[in-house]
């Protein structure tokens, strides 16, 4: 199979009308990260000036676990921040925040001052962080002290999904935008398709767009107009 490209926006000036589905805890599909999920939630409630760190490729959830963290940390009345990397430069411990730092392999230097200083503050303030980004501590290309501080916490690695559940993640992901998805269009995706979730996501969304444009219900035949329109030439249509 040749490589297939991603999905292009084709439909930018239909009215989306999606709902919005939260990123919670409740609705990441675990597959083999049931100790992650578990520590996660007991750094949500931690006040001991500790961090977590959880890695992995783009597409395996980072964002949507430190979305979650930080949802249901507010939900609780906890003050809490989650941060892209590209405002590290905002980044500072008050008294009892939760914060939730994403893509720290792409904090610029100022940013990883803030940090190093966030981790050294954290135990004082009694407050606590969460980490992300793509690669274990001793990869990251940080400075070495931040580095070493960041490998001092509990470290997770998120394991990507198996086939199933992935397809479990296809019908959850389809159910709450109440698109009736068929067994055929599942098992096509997940026997031809790229292997990442979040090339799955974004061809269910397409698929979503196209439906709702020409009018058409949700079939296997949409689906293989809109991988050779996206130029899947690789996939049997």
């Amino acid at each position: 199979m040749s490589a297939p490209c991603s999905p292009a926006p084709m439909h930018q000036l239909t009215l989306d009308v999606r709902p919005e589905v939260p990123a919670t805890l409740d609705n990441f599909v675990v597959g083999e990260n049931a100790a992650l999920l578990a520590a996660l939630r007991r750094q949500i409630a931690a006040r001991d000036g500790s961090w977590l760190y959880i890695w992995g490729a783009p597409g395996t959830g980072r964002t949507h676990l430190l979305q979650a963290a930080i949802a249901e940390s507010r939900a609780s009345g906890r003050p809490s921040a989650r941060l892209p990397a590209d405002q590290g430069g905002m980044l500072q411990m008050e008294p009892d925040l939760l914060v939730a730092l994403d893509d720290i392999d792409q904090l610029d230097a100022d940013g990883q001052a803030l940090l190093f200083r966030a981790l050294i503050q954290a135990r004082e303030a009694a407050g606590s962080l969460i980490l992300a980004g793509n690669a274990p501590p001793q990869h990251l290309v940080l400075r070495e002290d931040v580095r070493t501080r960041i490998g001092q916490a509990l470290i997770f690695e998120i394991q990507p999904l198996d086939d199933d559940a992935k397809g479990v993640l296809l019908i959850q992901h389809a159910v709450a935008r109440g698109i009736a998805l068929d067994a055929d269009i599942v098992e096509y995706l997940l026997r031809h398709g790229r292997r990442d979730a979040h090339w799955l996501m974004g061809v269910l969304d397409e698929l979503d767009d196209a439906s709702l444009t020409q009018s058409r219900p949700v079939t296997l035949p949409l689906l293989r107009e809109i991988l050779r329109d996206e130029c899947e030439p690789g996939l049997p249509f």
